[in-house]
């Protein structure tokens, strides 16, 4: 008789510990370890030295630098791409917001002559360090690098600027291959935006159709340029890195005075003037810092003010407490005309910068030129990134030749950086302050603990484009 084996459980094992999920750096933390790859990518592409000369003489790039430049460009150029859109929606969907905010117009007018009172001080350290430094004396940079440059401004040109040439203030141009270039001009699709924008209020309940679509666009482009935003650390290495290899340390080194003078200027600015001003509101310096942080290091990768937009207006509602109604006004308009770096400092220092260097000596009605320019021309500046032709603009009024533009070309990406970072920072700075003596601030989130650079718990209802940087978007 067979007997059945007895038969026994298998042996129970602890459960092992659910897997931890590897977190990734914060977006500050990612852009860091962008900007070092990209510094030493950028030595070592310099150390290699070019490939060769062309059948025209042009120097032909070895292949890491044209992969640094290649990732670098297509950066810019996707930015460049979704600007025209993400200008126009967000101006117009933020003038029809400012319906819902009491006091809409005194709200507005504030934010202009706060506008204007950042950039007033900001010329004034420029003027002041330009006299004092005196970088167009003291400087080996040849002559032979003076030359005008392809673009420029006067007030003429602003002017007609002004006048938008299409409904959507783009401009064609024909190539010799037969091609057709399209480009857009910032400050004529901000003319359009802000005059439908006007027209949405006036019009009434009839235009809510067309502000259900202007939102609902808006928050498709804001989301298709997150994407492009989460590239900003590997473009980082591109930017930065192809920077290094093309100019290197020489043209730092002949322009060290003019270079450090427009530095110490922002520095002094973003470290010593915004901070004072925060606390004269009662507002921690701190606290405004860490919550501005995710933009300001996003803006100074980018060099764009435009392209950083949407994590200035994220900042500045989620970390800092400005109403959404009031910020989605503030920022996109400070996006395109509030510089203190590009519009207040660099062409300060710049045109004193040039007159020294040619010797041409400016009188008391020429430093207030520089100032009625500065504080008056920011908008001259409206673009994706650079300074040339707010710089333009006032050489020309000064009279002093445009040609000295040529000598500072060398080494604008490296002081677009530095600009562009302070243009964000007083772009997130002015709707905060405005916003604190109007008694609008929610000061429950300005001051709340943050991680990564955010505060955790979200304003609801949130719209796209709230995700914390470095999430999943």
């Amino acid at each position: 008789m067979s007997s059945a084996l007895p038969t026994s459980a298998p042996p129970t094992t602890p459960a092992s510990p659910p897997a931890r999920r590897l977190r990734m750096p914060s977006f500050g933390v990612q852009v860091l370890i962008g900007l070092v790859l990209g510094v030493v990518l950028g030595l070592v592409a310099r150390s290699m030295g070019p490939d060769g000369v062309s059948a025209t003489g042009e120097v032909d790039p070895n292949w890491l630098t044209e992969t640094l430049t290649t990732v670098g460009s297509t950066f810019v150029t996707l930015l460049k791409a979704v600007v025209p859109a993400l200008v126009f929606l967000a101006i117009v969907a933020s003038i029809a917001n400012l319906r819902d905010v009491a006091g809409a117009a005194r709200l507005a007018w504030k934010t202009l002559a706060w506008f204007a009172g950042t950039a007033l001080i900001a010329v004034s350290i420029g003027i002041v360090l330009g006299l004092v430094l005196q970088p167009g004396s003291r400087t080996s940079v040849s002559e032979q690098a003076a030359s005008a440059p392809s673009t420029s401004g006067s007030w003429l040109d602003f002017l007609n600027g002004l006048v938008p040439s299409n409904v959507l203030g783009l401009q064609a141009a024909a190539g010799e291959d037969g091609s057709v270039a399209l480009s857009f001009n910032v400050l004529q699709i901000l003319v359009v935006a802000i005059a439908v924008g006007i027209a949405t209020l006036k019009v009434g309940d009839a235009a809510e159709p067309f502000l259900v679509v202007v939102r609902s666009a808006l928050a498709v482009v804001q989301k298709v340029l997150w994407w492009i935003i989460l590239l900003a650390p590997v473009a980082t290495v591109g930017l930065l890195g192809k920077a290094v290899a093309t100019y290197g340390w020489d043209a730092l080194g002949s322009l060290g005075v003019f270079t450090g003078a427009v530095y110490a200027g922002l520095l002094l600015v973003l470290l010593v003037v915004y901070p004072v001003l925060l606390a004269v509101n009662g507002l921690s310096v701190r606290q405004f810092f860490s919550g501005a942080w995710p933009a300001i290091s996003l803006a100074f990768v980018s060099r764009s003010s435009v392209g950083t937009m949407p994590v200035t207006e994220s900042v500045t509602e989620r970390n800092l407490g400005v109403p959404r109604a009031y910020s989605s006004f503030a920022v996109p308009l400070g996006a395109t005309t509030k510089m203190d770096g590009c519009a207040s400092i660099y062409p300060a220092i710049s045109a004193i910068f040039v007159a020294q260097f040619f010797g041409v000596d400016l009188a008391v009605t020429d430093y207030l030129l520089i100032v009625l320019v500065s504080v008056i021309g920011s908008a001259a500046t409206a673009g994706v990134t650079g300074a040339t032709v707010m710089l333009t603009l006032t050489l020309s009024t000064l009279g002093l030749p445009l040609e000295g533009v040529g000598l500072l070309l060398a080494i604008d990406p490296i002081l677009d950086m530095g600009r562009t970072a302070v243009n964000v920072t007083g772009q997130a700075l002015v709707p905060t302050l405005v916003a604190q003596r109007e008694g609008i601030l929610d000061r429950a989130t300005y001051d709340a603990p943050r991680e990564g650079g955010w505060v955790q718990q979200s304003p609801a209802p949130a719209p796209v484009l709230r995700t914390p940087v470095g999430a999943d978007a």
